[in-house]
């Protein structure tokens, strides 16, 4: 890999009921790593929707050589769908982001020369597209994990990173919910794993509606939270030095 190139990379984003936006955000994937990788693949993660998500992202696989389509039947939650993810990645790198297209594709030029550096690329927002009340409670489950696992990232659940291929062959993933992404911040970091971060932008979702800020999943985050630090704090730390 140079400072400018990819030269092999998975792509994927889970999608819920995104109809109107899993085509938009499939074609974004596939012109920006057909200009930056030498050899990629765009998974989309249907998990379990119930509109036209799964039948377009058929569609768009049989129209893409580059594409394929996963489903999970019934819904497996977004913990869930970035396992899935994880799992179907075959490439050197991955790289996951969200399927509403609130980020712009073309900004992996901003992660690329960090990963010289580093293991991991963990982008941040810069004016996040979001309520205040959804801003607040960011910052505040950031500050909390932050200090629990001692990451210092400025924003843990930001859907804009890339990994390296071989980390999901050394940890075992168990949330099924919004934790999913400290998880693998946290299980990386104790394994040695360095993490590099960078700002880009994020966009006002123009169609659609979220699902991660109802009481049910923060609860269960919050739950999952402290079985995960239990569970880390078990487990040895590698040679690798943190």
């Amino acid at each position: 890999m140079n400072d400018k190139r990819l030269r092999s990379v998975s792509v994927f984003f889970p999608c819920y009921n995104e109809e109107a936006n899993v085509e938009r955000t499939t074609l974004a994937a596939l012109r920006a790593f057909r200009r930056v990788a030498d050899d990629f693949e765009v998974i989309i993660v249907n998990d379990g929707s119930k509109d036209r998500t799964g039948e377009i992202a058929e569609r768009l696989a049989r129209e893409h050589p580059e594409v394929r389509a996963v489903h999970n039947s019934p819904n497996q939650g977004y913990g869930g769908a970035l396992q899935r993810g994880f799992r179907e990645a075959k490439k050197q790198w991955v790289f996951y982001t969200d399927g509403d297209g609130q980020f712009d594709f073309e900004e992996i030029d901003l992660l690329i020369p960090l990963m010289e550096r580093y293991d991991i690329v963990s982008a941040y927002r810069l004016n996040r597209q979001d309520s205040l009340l959804r801003k607040l409670n960011a910052f505040c489950w950031t500050a909390l994990v932050n200090v629990v696992f001692r990451l210092w990232l400025r924003d843990i659940d930001c859907a804009f990173k890339i990994y390296p291929r071989k980390l999901f062959d050394e940890i075992e993933m168990k949330s099924k919910g919004a934790l999913i992404d400290t998880e693998v911040l946290a299980r990386a970091k104790r394994l040695g794993y360095t993490i590099g971060q960078v700002g880009v932008h994020h966009y006002p979702r123009t169609a659609g509606s979220q699902t991660g800020a109802n009481l049910r999943v923060i609860l269960r985050a919050f739950k999952e939270l402290f079985l995960l630090y239990r569970d880390i704090r078990r487990t040895g730390k590698s040679s690798r030095g943190l």
